[in-house]
This record gives structure tokens, C-alpha cells and sequence, in this order.
């Protein structure tokens, strides 16, 4: 069974766009692979963050994927920082990768100039990232055409250390993931679904309260006409809406279209079917957060396996680039 490895960093609640965009893909894989899920903590702090709110950041998102229907039962789901091989083979991986490499990285680039302290962590970024993929004699790792730099830098660093200290990692392959739904603001449909202060009234969150969520479908943008169909192009708002219900209850957006005669009817049926998706998922996530002694329980078991898997790639690599072993 072919092994992925997917990582998310813990930078708020998570929203509709997150859940049906890619998390549904994370729930399917762990039925079908051998699948680790990583909260990346550590990568967080290339960037200036409040102590207390990181860490209640990283309890959240884990109490949220195993809501969602992540199970560690069926995956390896741990935060990265409690996995110490993580930070021990980035620097192996420092040591293989280039300067110009690293600064030829766009998202670096991007990132650097929005923000006035550049700290190292955000130039090195990628030897990280590898060190999180190559652990874990990674296969295949689902992401999007944004992020297949890092993951091309990654395959040339496995096989650089391959090449100059023998065979040590598996050189993991980018693949394209199922395509999720591609889920716009509300108020912005020719722009992604974000963050909720980015956008407050475009954006759901996985934990917002039923009438919130109601309110914002129903005065979502849509445009001057009546008719109902799916076209990205001229009708972005209503084809928006058409794609949330599609995705909220597994139909086809196109064939949905077909339905309705009306935007407020389109919008009561969506508003109803993102609640009932959700509420579930609230639920289970309220349950996990009245009982912490749990979620700490399964964080631990998932760390376990991490760092059994690890452990022994770290120790490869370590032997195999000369560094002497206790």
C-alpha cells in the first residue's frame, strides 16, 4: 500500500473551503493508503505568533481532523513537534540543499516581503518540509500546483543525499489530489474561501452556529438575473452556491442547476445541507474538547508510530552521512 503524507499548519479554525476542498480527500486516503497526517507546528514559527494562542491553535485543528473523520486508528495523525526526528533530520537536510536553491523559492519570496521580520526559519522552510516527507519513506504526496516547488526541491534533495552517501530515502512523487470542490467567498465568488478576518462575511467556519451559517449563504452574492445554472464565468456567485451543495451532499453542480428556478430556493437548500454536514462534525468536535485527556490520548498513539517509522530513517541517514552513533 503506497504511503502519503500530507501536513497542515495550525493557523486558525478551519472553513467550508478547507473541509470540502481537501480535508474530504485526507478522510478517503486513510481507507486507501497508508496515510500520515502532520500537524506542522514548528513550521508555524517562521512566522511571529502569541504563545498561547499557537498552542490552543494546535489543540483545535487536532480536535477538528478527528472530528472531520480523520481516525488514528487508520492513520498516523501527530503534531510535528512532538516528534523530535523531525527537527534533527532538517538539518541534514540543510546541509544538502543549496543557498540558491532555497532562495529561488517563491514562497519565500512572497512571504518575506509581506512581513518586516524575516526570520531564518522562513528561508530554510524547505529543508523542513523535506525532513517531514523523507522520514517517512513517503510515496506519494497530494498537492495542489502551488505548493509542487517544495516538493520538487524535496525529490532533489533525497537524491543528492542519495547520490553522494548511497541509497537512504525514498524520493517521494507529487500527484495531483482528487479534485476537491473548489469553494469561493460568498461575498467575493472570484476569490478562494479564506480566513474569517480576511473576509468575515464570506467565510464559514466548520464551527459556526447554524443561523450564522444560514445568514451568510442566504446574503451571499449571486447577480441580477434569475436563472439557475453552473457557469464559473458569467454567473460566479450562484455557480459558487451550486458547487457548496454539490459537495455538501455528493451530487453534480451542473445537474443541480437544474432544480431551481430560484436563487432563494438555491440558497435555503444549501444553507440546510451545509448544516446538516456540519453538525456532526460539531458534535464530535465539542465531545473531544469536554474530554482533552482523549485527544492527548490519540495525539500520543499517533506520535508513537511516527516515531517508529522515523526513528529508523533518521538513524539511516545519520549512519549513512558519516555521523557516529552512540
Amino acid at each position: 500500500m503506497a504511503r502519503v503524507f500530507s501536513g497542515i499548519q495550525p493557523s486558525g479554525e478551519l472553513h467550508l473551503g478547507n473541509l470540502l476542498g481537501a480535508l474530504v480527500n485526507w478522510v478517503r486516503h486513510q481507507e486507501s493508503h497508508d496515510a500520515v497526517y502532520c500537524i506542522v507546528d514548528l513550521h508555524a514559527l517562521t512566522l511571529p505568533k502569541d504563545p498561547e494562542e499557537l498552542k490552543a491553535n494546535t489543540l483545535e485543528l487536532a480536535q477538528l481532523l478527528i472530528a472531520v473523520g480523520l481516525d488514528p486508528q487508520d492513520c498516523i495523525l501527530f503534531i510535528q513537534s512532538h516528534v523530535p526526528e523531525h527537527s534533527q533530520l532538517a538539518w541534514l537536510m540543510e546541509c544538502t540543499v543549496s543557498f540558491g536553491e532555497l532562495n529561488r523559492m517563491t514562497a519565500f519570496k512572497d512571504k518575506s516581503g509581506r512581513n518586516e521580520f524575516i526570520s531564518g526559519g522562513l528561508f530554510t522552510y524547505p529543508a523542513l518540509q523535506a525532513a517531514d516527507i523523507l522520514l517517512y519513506d513517503t510515496d506519494l504526496v497530494p498537492v495542489g500546483d502551488d505548493q509542487r516547488q517544495h516538493i520538487e526541491i524535496t525529490r532533489d534533495i533525497a537524491e543528492r543525499f542519495n547520490s553522494r552517501f548511497g541509497e537512504t530515502f525514498v524520493v517521494p512523487k507529487h500527484v495531483i489530489p482528487p479534485s476537491g470542490a473548489r469553494i469561493m467567498d460568498l461575498q467575493n465568488p472570484n476569490r478562494k474561501m479564506s480566513k474569517s478576518e480576511i473576509s468575515p462575511g464570506g467565510t464559514i467556519g466548520v464551527l459556526e452556529p447554524s443561523d450564522a451559517i444560514s445568514k451568510k449563504i442566504k446574503r451571499a452574492v449571486t447577480d441580477s438575473h434569475t436563472e439557475v445554472r453552473f457557469d464559473i464565468d458569467e454567473k460566479p456567485g450562484v455557480s459558487n452556491l451550486l458547487s457548496i451543495l454539490g459537495a455538501a451532499t455528493s451530487a453534480d453542480p451542473k445537474l443541480l442547476a437544474d432544480q431551481y428556478n430560484r436563487y432563494g430556493d438555491l440558497k435555503n437548500d444549501t444553507a440546510e445541507a451545509v448544516i446538516e454536514l456540519l453538525n456532526p462534525i460539531q458534535k464530535r468536535f465539542y465531545d473531544l474538547q469536554a474530554d482533552p485527556g482523549e485527544t492527548q490520548r490519540l495525539l500520543q498513539l499517533g506520535a508513537s508510530k511516527a516515531k517508529e517509522i522515523s526513528s529508523a530513517t533518521l538513524s539511516r541517514a545519520k549512519a549513512n552521512c558519516g555521523l557516529l552513533q552512540p
